[in-house]
Protein backbone atom coordinates (compact mmCIF):
# COMPACT_ATOMS: atom_id res chain seq x y z
CA UNK A 1 0.00 0.00 0.00
CA UNK A 2 1.44 3.35 -1.02
CA UNK A 3 1.61 5.87 1.83
CA UNK A 4 -0.21 9.20 1.36
CA UNK A 5 1.48 12.35 2.65
CA UNK A 6 -0.38 15.68 2.81
CA UNK A 7 0.07 18.78 4.88
CA UNK A 8 -2.55 19.79 7.42
CA UNK A 9 -3.54 22.62 5.07
CA UNK A 10 -4.09 20.16 2.22
CA UNK A 11 -6.22 17.89 4.42
CA UNK A 12 -8.22 20.88 5.68
CA UNK A 13 -9.07 21.85 2.08
CA UNK A 14 -10.12 18.29 1.19
CA UNK A 15 -12.17 17.30 4.23
CA UNK A 16 -15.34 18.65 5.84
CA UNK A 17 -14.63 20.31 9.20
CA UNK A 18 -16.10 17.47 11.28
CA UNK A 19 -14.12 14.79 9.41
CA UNK A 20 -10.93 16.87 9.70
CA UNK A 21 -11.45 17.24 13.45
CA UNK A 22 -11.89 13.48 13.97
CA UNK A 23 -9.24 12.18 11.57
CA UNK A 24 -6.51 14.82 11.66
CA UNK A 25 -6.91 16.22 15.20
CA UNK A 26 -7.77 12.89 16.92
CA UNK A 27 -11.25 14.03 17.85
CA UNK A 28 -14.09 11.78 19.00
CA UNK A 29 -17.77 11.70 18.15
CA UNK A 30 -20.25 11.77 20.99
CA UNK A 31 -21.37 8.21 21.77
CA UNK A 32 -24.47 6.90 19.98
CA UNK A 33 -24.43 9.74 17.42
CA UNK A 34 -22.43 8.22 14.55
CA UNK A 35 -24.27 7.09 11.42
CA UNK A 36 -22.68 3.60 11.51
CA UNK A 37 -23.25 2.84 15.19
CA UNK A 38 -26.47 0.85 14.62
CA UNK A 39 -25.92 0.14 10.94
CA UNK A 40 -25.73 -3.43 9.65
CA UNK A 41 -25.77 -3.45 5.86
CA UNK A 42 -23.43 -5.68 3.87
CA UNK A 43 -20.36 -3.91 2.59
CA UNK A 44 -17.01 -2.33 3.29
CA UNK A 45 -15.92 0.47 5.59
CA UNK A 46 -13.23 2.64 4.03
CA UNK A 47 -11.07 5.48 5.31
CA UNK A 48 -12.86 8.82 4.94
CA UNK A 49 -9.56 10.48 4.04
CA UNK A 50 -7.90 8.12 1.55
CA UNK A 51 -10.49 5.42 0.72
CA UNK A 52 -8.32 2.56 2.04
CA UNK A 53 -10.27 -0.56 2.99
CA UNK A 54 -10.41 -0.75 6.81
CA UNK A 55 -13.22 -3.09 7.93
CA UNK A 56 -16.06 -5.18 6.50
CA UNK A 57 -19.54 -6.01 7.70
CA UNK A 58 -18.23 -9.53 8.48
CA UNK A 59 -16.36 -8.27 11.56
CA UNK A 60 -18.87 -5.65 12.72
CA UNK A 61 -20.75 -6.37 15.94
CA UNK A 62 -23.00 -4.55 18.41
CA UNK A 63 -20.78 -3.78 21.39
CA UNK A 64 -23.21 -1.30 22.98
CA UNK A 65 -20.25 1.10 23.41
CA UNK A 66 -21.78 3.95 21.38
CA UNK A 67 -19.48 3.68 18.36
CA UNK A 68 -19.27 1.24 15.46
CA UNK A 69 -17.30 -1.80 16.64
CA UNK A 70 -15.33 -4.41 14.72
CA UNK A 71 -13.37 -7.44 15.94
CA UNK A 72 -10.86 -7.49 13.05
CA UNK A 73 -9.45 -5.40 10.22
CA UNK A 74 -10.47 -6.16 6.64
CA UNK A 75 -6.87 -6.87 5.70
CA UNK A 76 -3.73 -7.41 7.77
CA UNK A 77 -2.03 -4.10 8.46
CA UNK A 78 -4.98 -1.97 7.27
CA UNK A 79 -4.44 -0.02 10.49
CA UNK A 80 -1.68 0.52 12.98
CA UNK A 81 -1.70 1.36 16.68
CA UNK A 82 0.01 3.93 18.84
CA UNK A 83 -0.11 4.53 22.57
CA UNK A 84 -2.58 7.28 23.50
CA UNK A 85 -2.02 8.82 26.93
CA UNK A 86 -4.60 11.59 26.58
CA UNK A 87 -7.47 12.26 28.98
CA UNK A 88 -5.67 10.63 31.92
CA UNK A 89 -5.85 7.14 30.35
CA UNK A 90 -3.55 4.80 28.49
CA UNK A 91 -5.24 3.39 25.38
CA UNK A 92 -4.29 2.06 21.96
CA UNK A 93 -5.17 4.53 19.24
CA UNK A 94 -5.99 3.11 15.81
CA UNK A 95 -4.80 4.89 12.67
CA UNK A 96 -5.12 4.24 8.95
CA UNK A 97 -1.92 2.67 7.64
CA UNK A 98 -2.19 4.52 4.34
CA UNK A 99 -2.77 8.14 5.45
CA UNK A 100 -2.32 8.14 9.26
CA UNK A 101 -5.93 9.23 9.89
CA UNK A 102 -7.09 8.84 13.49
CA UNK A 103 -9.91 6.27 13.45
CA UNK A 104 -10.59 5.48 17.10
CA UNK A 105 -9.22 3.01 19.66
CA UNK A 106 -8.90 -0.74 20.12
CA UNK A 107 -9.66 -2.57 23.37
CA UNK A 108 -9.04 -6.17 24.52
CA UNK A 109 -12.70 -6.92 25.31
CA UNK A 110 -14.12 -7.98 21.96
CA UNK A 111 -15.66 -11.26 20.84
CA UNK A 112 -13.88 -14.30 19.41
CA UNK A 113 -11.95 -15.01 17.36
CA UNK A 114 -9.71 -11.98 18.09
CA UNK A 115 -10.97 -10.81 21.48
CA UNK A 116 -10.51 -7.24 20.26
CA UNK A 117 -12.97 -4.36 19.91
CA UNK A 118 -12.05 -1.71 17.40
CA UNK A 119 -14.15 1.25 18.51
CA UNK A 120 -14.20 3.50 15.42
CA UNK A 121 -15.66 6.95 14.74
CA UNK A 122 -18.31 6.90 12.00
CA UNK A 123 -16.94 10.16 10.56
CA UNK A 124 -13.57 8.45 9.99
CA UNK A 125 -15.18 6.02 7.55
CA UNK A 126 -17.30 5.84 4.44
CA UNK A 127 -19.42 2.82 3.63
CA UNK A 128 -19.61 1.06 0.27
CA UNK A 129 -22.46 -1.43 0.06
CA UNK A 130 -22.07 -4.85 -1.57
CA UNK A 131 -24.60 -3.86 -4.22
CA UNK A 132 -22.86 -0.58 -5.08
Amino acid sequence: MEKIHKTNAEWRELLPDDVYYITREAGTERPYTGRYNEFYESGDYRCACCDALLFTDQSKFDSHCGWPAFFAEAEPDATYRIVDRSHGMVREEVRCSRCDAHLGHVFPDGPPPTGERYCINSLAMTFVGKDA
